[in-house]
């Protein structure tokens, strides 16, 4: 029927993913003409081209509706990706803040002690 849209070349270790991405893309393709047989195969009235017609649109409808659950997917890995990255650094700036904070406590307690 048709495939995933273009997201671009990818470099070396993408290639990988690409092809497992159409490979799922083409299984998701056969499981909706499948399915599309199945649904037109009790009705026994349909005209050869009328069922044709039908399982097209079933397997449009079907295809339709995975990729817009692929999409809705994929923007909310990126936006969970946004905030893990921002947690992260937030994590490494109170790490460094921390670290910061005790050298200079050391700092001030060795100065100290060799006043003393």
């Amino acid at each position: 029927m048709s495939g995933l849209p273009k997201q671009g070349a990818g470099t070396g270790g993408d290639l990988g993913n690409e092809v497992e991405g159409y490979l799922l893309w083409q299984a998701r393709i056969a499981e909706a003409e499948r399915r599309a047989r199945e649904f037109t195969g009790p009705m026994e009235w349909l005209t050869t081209a009328q069922r044709e017609q039908i399982e097209q649109a079933y397997v449009a409808d079907s295809l339709q509706q995975a990729k817009a659950d692929l999409e809705r997917i994929a923007a909310r890995c990126v936006s969970l990706r946004a905030e893990y990255e921002q947690r992260y650094r937030e994590l490494r700036r109170r790490c460094v803040g921390v670290v910061l904070a005790v050298c200079a406590g050391l700092t001030t307690l060795v100065t100290l002690l060799q006043v003393l």
